[in-house]
């Protein structure tokens, strides 16, 4: 799934077996999004050199591609996961998660858990394609919900 932070909407899905890694889904993912991206944030499972050239290949050399090395990274081929690499080394992981904006990824998971809610845990459909339909059409109704309006949340102290 991939969301617009601003809108809350989906703006891209995919459903694949489980033979399927995030890694392998992601050119269809990125395929189907329309609009100008200046930001890709994804978790560990993107964190190698061939995701990174898929996603400046889909927007442009000029999109900020924000993924976190593991704890064991060492520096390699991508200049963008060694620029991560050593952030993290010289101020520590949290720091770099604020400096480039990595803890605004709980959006994503947020809707995650608003898709389960709204939709169900589960699906119905027994094949495959079947199984695809639902997901389209219980995005485009997710979308609809979020259009009608979302909660604005302010921090008290």
């Amino acid at each position: 799934m991939g969301l617009d932070p601003e809108s809350g909407h989906i703006v891209t899905s995919s459903l694949t077996t489980e033979q399927v890694g995030d890694p392998g889904a992601l050119p269809g993912l990125l395929a189907q999004v329309a609009e100008v991206v200046c930001r890709f944030l994804g978790n560990g499972a993107y964190d190698s050199a061939p995701p990174a050239a898929t996603i400046q290949e889909a927007f442009g050399p000029d999109v900020e591609v924000i993924i976190p090395p593991p704890s064991n990274a060492v520096p390699g081929d991508c200049a963008i996961r060694n620029a991560h690499i050593q952030m993290i080394a010289d101020h520590g992981r949290i720091a770099w998660q604020k400096a480039t904006g990595y803890g605004q990824r709980f959006r994503g998971e947020a809707q995650i858990g608003r898709f389960k809610q709204v939709i169900g845990p589960a699906l119905r459909g027994r094949k495959m394609e079947a199984q695809k339909l639902e997901i389209v059409i219980a995005v485009k109704a997710l979308n609809r919900v979020t259009d009608l309006g979302r909660a604005a949340y302010r921090r008290v102290i």
